[in-house]
């Protein structure tokens, strides 16, 4: 996965941690939010560049 080992990944989750603590929920509800509205608004560009084309 990109290069990423176990110990690394461990390394990550545990900054992660560390630095969010309580709030790590709702940061990665955000982060899922913010990227399913990317998502959205790829698929409706793409829509638009294919129905313009």
């Amino acid at each position: 996965m990109f290069g990423v080992g176990p110990t690394e990944l461990f390394v990550v989750c545990l900054v992660a941690l560390l630095l969010f603590g309580n709030r790590l929920p709702s940061v990665m509800r955000s982060l899922g939010k913010g990227i399913s509205e990317f998502k959205r608004g790829m698929s409706e560009m793409t829509k638009d560049i294919d129905r313009n084309s």
